[in-house]
Formats: C-alpha cells, sequence, structure tokens
C-alpha cells in the first residue's frame, strides 16, 4: 500500500469529526471515499495530506477553536503523521480541496507554471505537455485568462494545477461539485488517464454512483464513522448502501 492511515481520530473542541477510521490506497489505485456533506470526508484528507496541522496551528494561534488528531498517517511505509503538508508534497502527496483556487488575471499556462514551480524547465515542460494531453480544452484556452474560464474548465484547471508537481497520490475533495453531467464524463476519462499514468487516486465525493466506473475500492462513512469498506462489486451489490 502506498498509502496507509490508521485509525484516526478528530476533535474538534469537544466534537467528534473522524471516528478510528482507518484508510489505504494501493499502488495505482484509485478509491473513493463517500458520504453526506459534514460526514468527515474533507478532514480525512485533511488529515492526509497534513493540512489540518496547518490548521491545528493557526487556531490555537488566534485561540480559536481546539483541535485534537490521533492516529497514524504512513506513505510508501513511513511514518509521516507529523509531517507538515509542504513536506509531504515534496514526498508526492497532493490535494486538490473542493472549489480550488486558481488565479483568476493569470493565462492557464501561467497557472500550471506557477504550479510547478519546483520543477526544473525541461521537467516543466514536459509536465504542461503531460496535462495538456490528459486536458485537451486546456490547451486550446492556454493563453486565456484563468478567471474567464467556466467552471467545469477551472475545475480541470484546477486538477491540472495539483498534477504538475507529478504526484505519487492525488487526493481530489469533491472534483465533480456543480458540475455538468457533460464534464462528468471528460473528468472521469481524464481520471482514468491519470491512473494509467502510475498515479494513485483518493476521491471523496457525495454521491458514489458518478465514480463507480473509475474506483477500484471503495469506503463509506456517515457522522465521521466507517460504515462500509468493500471493492466495487461488493458495494454495487450492497442492498443497504
Amino acid at each position: 500500500m502506498i498509502l496507509e492511515a490508521k485509525e484516526i481520530i478528530v476533535f474538534f473542541e469537544n466534537a467528534i469529526a473522524v471516528n478510528e477510521i482507518s484508510i489505504s490506497v494501493g499502488e495505482t489505485e484509485v478509491v473513493g471515499l463517500f458520504g453526506p456533506n459534514s460526514s468527515g470526508k474533507s478532514t480525512i484528507l485533511n488529515v492526509i495530506s497534513g493540512l489540518i496541522l496547518d490548521i491545528q496551528k493557526n487556531e490555537k494561534r488566534r485561540g480559536g477553536q481546539r483541535i485534537t488528531i490521533f492516529g497514524k498517517v504512513y506513505f510508501a511505509q513511513r511514518d509521516i503523521t507529523k509531517l507538515w503538508p509542504y513536506k509531504r508534497a515534496r514526498m508526492g502527496i497532493v490535494l486538490c480541496r473542493e472549489r480550488h483556487s486558481v488565479f483568476p488575471e493569470s493565462s492557464v499556462e501561467e497557472n500550471l507554471k506557477i504550479a510547478g514551480f519546483i520543477l526544473k524547465r525541461n521537467e516543466l515542460s514536459k509536465r504542461i505537455a503531460f496535462v495538456y494531453s490528459i486536458f485537451p480544452r486546456l490547451k486550446d484556452l492556454r493563453n486565456e485568462k484563468a478567471g474567464l474560464l467556466s467552471g467545469g474548465e477551472q475545475q480541470m484547471l484546477s486538477i491540472s494545477m495539483a498534477l504538475m508537481p507529478n504526484p505519487r497520490l492525488l487526493l481530489l475533495d469533491e472534483p465533480l461539485f456543480g458540475l455538468s453531467p457533460v464534464f462528468y464524463s471528460k473528468l472521469l476519462d481524464a481520471l482514468s488517464k491519470i491512473k494509467d499514468s502510475g498515479t494513485s487516486i483518493l476521491i471523496a465525493e457525495q454521491f458514489a454512483m458518478p465514480v463507480l466506473p473509475l474506483i477500484d475500492r471503495a469506503y463509506i462513512i456517515e457522522n465521521g464513522s466507517l460504515v462500509f469498506h468493500g471493492t466495487k462489486n461488493e458495494l454495487i451489490s450492497n442492498i443497504d448502501i
């Protein structure tokens, strides 16, 4: 397994947001994390990416809500529980958040270059070419300001920016949110290509049906607790889900 998050527990003040959940993702595997709004999906992704540590630090500094975290996170068999998010990103864990922002006054290609700032020039060019092969529409729009793109095109750009550092594990927080069925199909095709390129994916969505063709396994959480874990076929055949 490239990722193992074990017995994760997260409290916001005295309210439990995630209740002893364990999640794993294998090499080049696509895993779905499903559940209603406020079920804990984003919190789990924040724990895996390390963003929860930044949130915890900022809340403590400004005297806000107390955030308490338990459990362990392993990436490529290394304990990264206490690593800050920028270090996890350098290891290959990249989070594309829900409604992930772009730089609206910069062009599509400038956004990609910003996202790939850690790459050498020849690597940057190759990575941009790869992104354009995944999302051909962005190549046509490469000189357009990101703020003028449609919602679906901005989501393509957001995911492309997350791909620029060449992640080993891509975390997607509700990438289909607000998209039309036409963009559903385009995005699922793109994610299939990303998987084929060797990237593992953990995708969090409210509903499983739109991404069923893509996933290998699934987790379902409700009120911060795990209620189902199994293969895609087990999910489909489970009459209680």
